[in-house]
């Protein structure tokens, strides 16, 4: 079992790098839709490289996260209150939104930001600018996720950063790539030639599933990928919140019966980002998610963002090990 912190600030510190090795990581996730591997590279190789040899882990994994075909909300100055039933311009004069939003859009469709925290209603469209009214009020940061509900955005499977982000993967000694947004077994080939291309053969490939497309090509994505990615983030996004145990339990099902290894990721530990101590329900997922057959586990905003990344790691080891033990 394979246990996985993302990086950001609260982890950046070789304290708390030492931490998270001592409770149980065995690997860390860079998140490149926020950053960029040049500007991690001192605390890959000043930190969390020399950190690992010392907890005895040479073998520790690093995972690029691509920026792929997903969507987001461009650059901000600071952080916008959105307040329900007010107006939001997305494009020109507006929020920075992709071109490919614009394009697709459509009024009466509706668009979720945030992992569903915002969810905006489209109004008026023309090619350059979206009049839209606010259904659920929030932050809006810059850098969050975009999703056009119920439309296929057309979209290239690797952006001008994730191939120059590629470029740099073998001498910072990356060791998988998730690859975001998978929608069919050709977005797979492409990433696996670029490496190739490379040389980085070695360097996995964890095919995330993040929407229906991707889930309805779900058997070709299997053989393609050398692991899947339940990301039920961005997944749950695509249908009803209900909906998402029944999906994720499928994927796990089919996973296991070809034999492929998954890792489960988002809101593992959702409340120790603001908590020293998680609640039932938490554990309990994570005790069912191993129980399901999962091959490894991955904290997001815990380390990236939280105020408890060490404890959050830690009790994510611990619960999945007490499942382990019980399979």
């Amino acid at each position: 079992m394979d246990y996985y912190a993302t990086l950001g600030d609260p982890c950046a510190r070789r304290e708390v790098l030492d931490g998270l090795f001592q409770a149980g990581m065995t690997g860390i996730r860079v998140n490149l839709s926020h950053t960029s591997l040049d500007k991690c590279g001192a605390i890959l190789e000043r930190m969390y490289w020399p950190a690992a040899c010392q907890a005895g882990r040479e073998q520790a994994h690093l995972i690029l996260d691509l920026q792929g075909p997903e969507l987001r909300v461009g650059e901000l100055p600071r952080a916008i209150a959105l307040r329900a039933g007010g107006d939001l311009l997305l494009g020109d004069g507006g929020i920075p939104v992709p071109q490919a939003i614009l394009q697709a859009a459509c009024p009466g469709q509706q668009i979720s930001i945030d992992d569903g925290a915002l969810l905006l209603e489209i109004r008026r469209s023309s090619p350059t600018v979206l009049l839209c009214r606010v259904v659920r009020g929030g932050p809006l940061r810059s850098k969050k996720s975009l999703s056009l509900l119920g439309t296929e955005v057309d979209t290239p499977t690797l952006t001008p950063d994730d191939l120059d982000n590629l470029a740099k993967a073998g001498r910072f000694g990356v060791t998988h790539i998730l690859q975001p947004f998978v929608r069919d077994r050709r977005d797979v080939d492409i990433l696996r030639r670029t490496l190739d291309g490379l040389g980085l053969p070695q360097v996995k490939i964890m095919a995330k599933i993040e929407e229906d497309r991707g889930y309805g090509n779900l058997d070709e994505i299997i053989a393609a990928a050398d692991q899947v990615c339940i990301a039920r983030g961005d997944l749950g996004n695509s249908m009803p919140l209900w909906k998402l145990p029944g999906i994720q339990k499928d994927i796990a099902r089919r996973c296991r019966a070809a034999g492929r290894g998954f890792c489960l990721v988002t809101q593992l530990l959702w409340s120790m980002e603001q908590r020293p101590v998680p609640t039932r329900a938490e554990v309990s997922d994570i005790y069912n998610g191993v129980l399901d057959g999962a091959s490894s586990l991955m904290l997001t905003g815990e380390t990236a963002a939280g105020r408890f990344p060490v404890q959050a790691m830690d009790y994510l080891v611990k619960t999945a090990g007490e499942a382990l033990r019980t399979i």
